[in-house]
């Protein structure tokens, strides 16, 4: 049987948590999608989720994908297709590209760059090029959007990271 679920706090000791852990992908600003529609080659294309978290696909219009899994908007699509324009619409959603990450604070070449799986705050530092020479090697800030709510908090280099975090890496002070 399933239990009450656990609130780990960001202060963590011992066995970090891995980032499968945090229950399926949810779609947001930024991520490009491949819908795929079976014998509809007008409908199947790359869409990317605009900054008010939708897609505009042909004869249905707007179509909230925020906040969503893949398999979910695939079924939104299908009924919408599916009430008027299409007859048993098969359809198929997939990631094309996960939405970046941005790095910025102590790191040699701060910006955004693209997201990798297994990705955790080291590994975003190894990507924006390394520490700066006043970077602190034990002091991180992750800023996560969840839900529409901004939630920031302190962790450690080997700490996981999402598509669509923010990393500050702060200062040493000697």
């Amino acid at each position: 049987t399933w239990g009450a679920p656990t609130v780990q706090p960001a202060g963590f000791q011992g066995t970090q948590m891995v980032a499968d852990a945090e229950g399926p992908y949810l779609l947001d600003t930024g991520d490009r999608l491949r819908v795929f529609v079976y014998g509809q080659p007008n409908l199947s294309r790359a869409y990317t989720v605009d900054h008010d978290g939708r897609i505009t696909v042909p004869l249905i219009g707007n179509v909230e994908a925020r906040g969503r899994t893949t398999r979910d908007l695939a079924g939104t699509i299908r009924s919408r297709l599916g009430a008027e324009y299409v007859r048993d619409p098969q359809v198929t959603v997939d990631i094309l590209q996960n939405r970046p990450f941005f790095i910025y604070g102590e790191v040699k070449t701060a910006g955004q760059y693209p997201f990798v799986s297994g990705m955790t705050v080291e590994t975003a530092i190894a990507i924006a090029g390394g520490y700066s020479e006043r970077a602190s090697t034990r002091s991180y800030r992750i800023t996560r959007r969840i839900n529409g709510f901004v939630d920031q908090m302190e962790a450690p280099g080997d700490y996981p990271l999402l598509p669509g975090d923010t990393v500050y890496v702060n200062e040493r002070f000697f």
